[in-house]
């Protein structure tokens, strides 16, 4: 009943919208990793620049280990730039950095839509480990206990799902800032600006198929308990 012709209806195109944006930043970063930019910034350099631009004090930045693993962490006010990225002068470097410390300027200035995606996240994060186990565990049993099961699963997923959504403003708010800052301060030049917008907006897109592909979920799981309820009827 959960694998049946509608369910891969909705679900199989978002998986492959999700991995095509997955191809389409990496091949992006990889192809902008091999350019460097003419002023020889390093990607921690461009963080730097872009907290001290806004003012921002006290964010360390930091080297971590991988590949893509850049990333802000609000709990210890730290940016997080992986092998390619903090000591790599290339244009893609430079604009992934910018970007994290776009999340850390958010964090800094109290941004709205950041605050509620940071309110949501630990209903979020039960909902994505429990939601699907409640949900099953409604579909196995007859008795009423099952409709508590099933509708504590659908609020779970749903707060899973209004997650992935209110992280869209919040990273596209993130590149937006790098972009202006990039562009405004001249970090880098024509082709070398346009590359580091063409990785950003690539990235971008892997979160827009992440929110599609988790409303089409919840849409699934709620065809799913109604014809349930349907048959028991």
């Amino acid at each position: 009943m959960i694998f049946n012709s509608s369910y891969f209806l909705l679900i199989v195109p978002c998986i492959i919208v999700s991995m095509y944006c997955q191809f389409k930043v990496k091949s992006a970063f990889a192809k902008y990793s091999k350019i460097q930019n003419s002023r020889n910034m390093t990607g921690a350099m461009a963080a730097e620049y872009v907290l001290r631009q806004n003012g921002v004090t006290g964010v360390r930045i930091e080297h971590i280990a991988g590949n893509l693993t850049d990333h802000f962490d609000p709990r210890t006010n730290v940016i997080r730039l992986s092998d390619n990225v903090y000591n790599s002068s290339s244009v893609a470097a430079v604009g992934v950095a910018a970007h994290e410390a776009g999340h850390a300027v958010q964090h800094a200035q109290n941004y709205l839509p950041n605050k509620i995606r940071t309110a949501i996240l630990p209903v979020a994060r039960i909902g994505s480990q429990f939601s699907w186990i409640l949900i099953v565990l409604g579909l196995a049993f007859s008795a009423r206990a099952s409709y508590v099961l099933l509708y504590l699963g659908i609020i779970l997923f749903s707060a899973s799902t209004l997650f992935t959504i209110a992280t869209l403003p919040v990273e596209f708010n993130a590149s937006n800032r790098a972009l202006k800052c990039i562009r405004e301060n001249q970090l880098l030049f024509g082709d070398e600006y346009e590359g580091a917008k063409e990785t950003l907006s690539a990235a971008a897109m892997t979160y827009v198929a992440a929110a599609l592909t988790s409303v089409m979920q919840l849409l699934r799981i709620i065809l799913i308990v109604a014809g349930n309820n349907d048959r028991r009827r």
